[in-house]
């Protein structure tokens, strides 16, 4: 289990808090796995009704850290092991039956926004900054999200999220239907908590079933395992190698030499 993930259950609701604000919440593999365990195990106890996820410091999360994209690019072996088997998160996401809540505060890059797709219910602070730029490092997108952006949003303004790397803030958010509400940052965890402590309060077995008849579980984990190959090609390639470099060079990168 991943120091960087804080469990706590209590009022049928299991809190997983994304506890490493010194590198905005960037997300590694051990913290994946730590989630993507937690989610899954709270099927099969039955003290929790609902799932709480949320962030200490000023950034729900900062995606996954870059450096380790850069390190599969560059050939490093422990990096690329690393990412065998798929994201265990992901994974998680697209076969979680328990009703998931997200409490979002600063900015939520790439997972950080496509996760919230797979969540029931989503409140976000009014300094939310919605972004999920995979273009932008010559990578694709992930956790479904090339199905359940485009159906939640509509496909104009998913485009223009993937490839522009447009950002959303909270207002957009709510109007846009990725988000239930709008709520100030220091109501957010409260608000998101009664949220959580009422789907729990709920008979779960209707809870249940109403949520799979809301999901095409299968069809989720057929599109994860698609982008998966992609991403995984994407990743190695040599438009990847000029994005990764202008990153770390802070500079824009340039395509137009890439073979």
């Amino acid at each position: 289990m991943s120091d960087h993930i804080l469990i706590e259950k209590s009022g049928g609701v299991l809190t997983l808090t994304m506890n490493r604000p010194e590198k905005k919440n960037a997300l590694t593999r051990d913290m994946y796995q730590a989630l993507g365990d937690a989610i899954d195990q709270a099927e099969f106890d039955k003290d929790v009704r609902c799932v709480l996820i949320q962030a200490n410091g000023d950034m729900f999360t900062a995606g996954n850290d870059i450096s380790d994209f850069a390190a599969v690019n560059a050939g490093d072996t422990s990096a690329n092991e690393a990412r065998r088997g798929g994201n265990p998160l992901l994974a998680a996401l697209a076969r979680a039956k328990t009703p998931l809540v997200a409490a979002v505060n600063g900015r939520a890059v790439g997972v950080g926004t496509t996760m919230l797709m797979h969540c029931d219910l989503v409140y976000v602070a009014e300094n939310v900054l919605l972004t999920t730029p995979f273009v932008n490092l010559a990578l694709v997108p992930e956790a479904a999200s090339s199905i359940t952006l485009p159906s939640r949003i509509g496909h104009a303004r998913a485009f223009s999220m993937f490839v522009l790397g447009e950002a959303v803030d909270a207002k957009k958010a709510v109007d846009w239907g990725i988000a239930n509400e709008v709520v100030p940052l220091g109501e957010l965890r409260a608000r998101a908590r009664a949220a959580a402590e009422a789907v729990a309060a709920r008979p779960p077995a209707a809870v249940a079933i109403t949520k799979a008849l809301m999901r095409d579980a299968a069809g989720l984990a057929g599109r994860m395992d698609e982008e998966g190959k992609h991403f995984a090609a994407q990743l190695k390639s040599p438009e990847a190698k000029e994005a990764f470099a202008a990153f770390a060079e802070k500079r824009a990168p340039d395509f137009s030499k890439v073979a």
